[in-house]
């Protein structure tokens, strides 16, 4: 599979399979996301095809285009390369003024959340095949939030969805990604 297809998946078997996230579904559904593989190889490259699909998501119809996931196959492979890139993103959108309007969210396939091993299974909710941008609506996330009560708690269910995957629901959804035995340190 090419980068995009292997996201593709990863977003169907997870985000959405396992209900990661409530509202990817529907704008999946509907065509909404806009799918775009970065050919750069340094992070001055990616920073240029960010600042374009920034501007690109802005212009764009919400009803055609609603989201962007900007796929990075070549580039910041390291985890905490990536995510000293992050600050640079946040400082591209604030930038092009589009702070409020536009939001970033950050996938990677070492992702880490601050203060977990890097085992934890909690980890997944946000491990993608490839780093990955997710240039989001703000209004489309509040009016998401608006649907789905008690959308603070989503973060919760799904480290209690992940924990409870067995193994072979692991390997279903992860395949070669996902860790041997999930929360044990022999991942």
């Amino acid at each position: 599979m090419n980068p995009i297809e292997d996201t593709q998946a990863w977003l169907e078997a997870a985000v959405i399979g396992l209900n990661l996230c409530p509202f990817a579904k529907t704008v999946h559904a509907k065509g909404q996301i806009r799918w775009v593989e970065s050919r750069a190889t340094q992070p001055r490259e990616l920073l240029g095809d960010l600042v374009a699909e920034l501007r690109a998501l802005d212009a764009a119809d919400p009803e055609a285009v609603d989201t962007t996931l900007l796929v990075c196959p070549q580039v910041l492979q390291d985890f905490l390369d990536f995510n000293d890139f992050l600050d640079v993103a946040d400082g591209a959108l604030e930038d092009l003024g589009l702070e409020g309007t536009l939001q970033i969210a950050a996938f990677h396939p070492q992702f880490q959340f601050e203060g977990t091993e890097p085992d934890d299974p909690g980890n997944f909710s946000n491990r993608s095949p490839h780093p990955t941008l997710h240039l989001l609506r703000e209004a489309s996330l509040d009016r998401a939030v608006e649907a789905f009560p008690e959308a603070e708690t989503i973060y919760e269910r799904n480290i209690a969805t992940l924990r409870g995957l067995t193994p072979a629901q692991w390997q279903a959804v992860f395949g070669p990604r996902a860790p041997r035995q999930p929360g044990t340190g022999e991942g």
